[in-house]
């Protein structure tokens, strides 16, 4: 196991923290908070303070929502040639400036210098993708069955977004919002998640250079987001909540949007089963689960949380990736040579701790890591364990670090059982070299996505989003991302 943590950042500004303005972007403008408040912003690999950023409150929510207001005509009647256009333009200046954003996502994440360079290149895609996409918004014209009238159908911008976005990918989880709904003609507000906001208002200053109007495009944080997002929701021109964060507060969203019917896409919690049949490629199969599980240190919604290898290659497999965790670098994220940064909060490492203990306690056995590193930063090493009850609490929540379980499985009908064990249905992985086999079992696993011999799974130009408890809607893909920020209009007319 290597650690190199560091102790304190440079006089200098390479990250761009003096770049932009950390106030509240709204109508295009820097702005205080009402309230005067700030939050501050940690680096968790030194518990330093990096920064500060406005603290909003409910009157900065409703200035948020009269300058979506204003700038929504304007954006709706843009000919959609000139969406494209600036969307495009957004795409090229966050390829032109991506060590910049890299370096900050992993200074204020903490995520390994590697994931976030792959972070903001899948994040600006969102921007090329609906660029492309933007001028292909078409409606439908027909005949009605019975012959008496036609039917035409108009897509339309369904109104003001509010977007809710995670501290895990501040870029991405962002752009695969913000993107498709400019497309459609739509005006947002983001609330990013206080812990990585700096991504967020870099961005900002990025779409304004780009040529987004003002109001188009608003920014803000906020430390009482349950009060704010409710006076934006409560507000009848407010029309669509988006949001990607944990299942118990997605149904807390959904309870607070329901009171003025707004509609919801949720991009939950996941619990992704990775299944290794015993014709599996090994060596491929653990390549993969390095991606599935070690991307972001296991800090992502699609990461592989139940690791099902069938019996026959358990123990090999078992030791070969044992190796190839215990092997990985433990560093602060801003380091080239960082394999593994650290987690977002201490309290992210006590939740690992808890799960770990407790699976240990219902006789799980500890092949490599199992304890927090001492220390300052939010540092827990890669770990792996096997042998361990299904009846685990990690077997069932979320772990989000990089902790991998292992379970044994004898037959297809039982780990096909085992995977739908949960209420989460957002992703899943499996490997086999029996094709046939691959496409049955993910036929009947329940998920929204799978990934059939890969260990990564996103992809801009395909949906994302999951069943059961891991939300509703999807994001991204062939018209479904737009999809989502847009109502279809019928015309009933006769000629």
């Amino acid at each position: 196991m290597n650690v190199n943590q560091h102790s304190s950042h440079p006089d200098h500004d390479p990250f761009g923290l003096s770049a932009f303005s950390h106030g509240l972007y709204i109508g295009g403008a820097w702005r205080p908070a009402a309230g005067e408040g700030r939050i501050e912003v940690i680096d968790p690999s030194t518990e330093a303070v990096i920064a500060s950023v406005p603290d909003a409150t409910v009157a900065d929510a409703a200035a948020a929502v009269e300058a979506a207001a204003s700038a929504a005509e304007g954006w709706r009647e843009m000919p959609p040639r000139k969406r494209s256009e600036i969307l495009r333009r957004c795409f090229e200046l966050m390829v032109e400036r991506s060590e910049m954003l890299a370096g900050l996502i992993s200074l204020e994440n903490g995520k390994a210098l590697r994931d976030a360079r792959g972070e903001v290149a899948y994040a600006a895609e969102f921007f090329r993708w609906n660029a492309e996409e933007a001028v292909r918004i078409s409606g439908e014209f027909g005949i009605a069955p019975a012959g008496g009238n036609r039917i035409v159908v108009d897509y339309q911008p369904i109104g003001i977004c509010v977007l809710i976005t995670p501290w895990n990918f501040p870029a991405a989880m962002a752009t695969r919002k913000i993107a498709p709904a400019l497309a459609a003609g739509c005006t947002v507000i983001l609330k990013p998640a206080s812990e990585t906001p700096l991504t967020a208002y870099a961005l900002a200053a990025l779409y304004e250079e780009a040529g987004v109007p003002p109001g188009v495009v608003n920014v803000m944080t906020t430390s009482t987001p349950g009060p704010v997002i409710a006076a934006m929701l409560a507000d009848p021109r407010v029309r669509k909540l988006s949001f990607t964060g944990s299942t118990g507060v997605g149904r807390t969203l959904l309870a607070e949007a329901a009171k003025n019917v707004i509609s919801c896409s949720m991009e939950l919690g996941g619990n992704a089963p990775f299944v290794v049949f015993d014709d599996a490629d090994i060596d491929a199969a653990i390549e993969g689960l390095m991606v599935a599980k070690m991307r972001n240190a296991g800090e992502a919604c699609t990461a592989a949380n139940r690791i099902y290898v069938q019996s026959g290659i358990h123990d090999v497999f078992a030791e070969k990736f044992t190796r190839r965790m215990a092997a990985l670098r433990v560093g602060p994220g801003v380091d080239p040579d960082t394999e593994c940064g650290p987690m977002i909060t201490r309290k992210a490492v006590e939740k690992i701790e808890r799960l770990v203990t407790d699976a240990i306690s219902r006789g799980a056995r500890v092949l490599c890591g199992g304890r927090s590193l001492a220390g300052r930063g939010f540092f827990y090493p890669p770990t792996v364990l096997v042998d361990v009850s299904p009846a685990s609490d990690m077997g069932c929540e979320e772990i989000f670090g990089p902790v991998a379980p292992l379970y044994r499985f004898e037959s297809e009908a039982e780990v096909i059982a085992a995977a739908n064990d949960t209420e989460y249905g957002l992703a899943a992985y499996i490997y086999t070299r029996d094709i046939g086999r691959g496409m049955r079992v993910a036929s009947k696993i329940e998920a929204g996505m799978i990934a059939l011999n890969r260990g990564l799974v996103s992809d801009p130009a395909a949906p994302f989003g999951g069943v059961k408890q891991s939300g509703l809607g999807r994001e991204g893909g062939q018209h479904h991302g737009i999809a989502e920020f847009m109502e279809a209009k019928y015309i009933a007319t006769s000629f």
